[in-house]
């Protein structure tokens, strides 16, 4: 998926960052990409939220660390006030508590600002596509901080791998002769024993502990 679909709309991006030599460069080497619109930039939290409700994009790209309302406050706000939207975190900051609190926020990746313009695209229209995206380093520093496999039981670590195949709760509950209902209650079990957030952090996990 590294180029747009032929005749698909645009992928709609808001560029956030504190530092206007930075924010304002990336969004001109976004803008020339294929298949993205870059439809507005903020200096910081607060003003990215009103300019997201403004310009409703499909994909926001934050800085993590600004003065006044941070990456993760408002990451965590247009959660609320647009659950559609994408928000990737772009930063110079490869830490695992970081990393964190901008998954606890919803953001959907986390990526650092040395990426190339063609790979930050592709990031973005994955995004776009509810494909989670992570930099390399940034997903083992998540996971070294992560329980071992060993804390599942063995239907768990099951449903784990399906989930992180792609698998819905109907086609788990199906390969595994389950009820939707049981695996649900398996997934939110096997969530609270890894602390984790979602399936995006369950698909991570179980990539970094050679569960797939």
């Amino acid at each position: 998926m590294s180029e747009p679909l032929p005749g698909a709309p645009d992928v709609r991006v808001l560029v956030v960052d504190d530092q206007d030599l930075v924010r304002e460069g990336i969004a001109a080497l976004l803008g020339i990409q294929p298949g993205i619109e870059v439809v507005g930039s903020a200096r910081d939290g607060a003003e990215a939220v009103e300019e997201a409700v403004r310009c409703c994009p499909d994909v926001v790209l934050m800085d993590i660390r600004m003065p006044g309302m941070d990456g993760v406050a408002a990451a965590a706000l247009l959660r609320r006030r647009l659950p559609g939207c994408r928000v990737v975190m772009l930063t110079t900051f490869k830490d695992d508590e970081y990393v964190g609190q901008a998954l606890k926020a919803g953001a959907v990746g986390y990526l650092l600002k040395n990426l190339p313009a063609v790979q930050l695209a592709q990031a973005v229209r994955l995004a776009h596509a509810g494909v989670a995206q992570f930099d390399q380093g940034v997903v083992a520093a998540l996971a070294a901080g992560v329980p071992t496999p060993d804390v599942l039981t063995p239907r768990e670590t099951e449903v784990l791998r399906l989930i992180s195949a792609g698998a819905t709760n109907k086609e788990i509950a199906t390969r595994l002769y389950l009820s939707e209902g049981t695996v649900k209650n398996h997934i939110s079990r096997m969530l609270s024993r890894l602390g984790l957030r979602d399936r995006t952090q369950a698909a991570l996990y179980a990539r970094e502990n050679g569960l797939i």
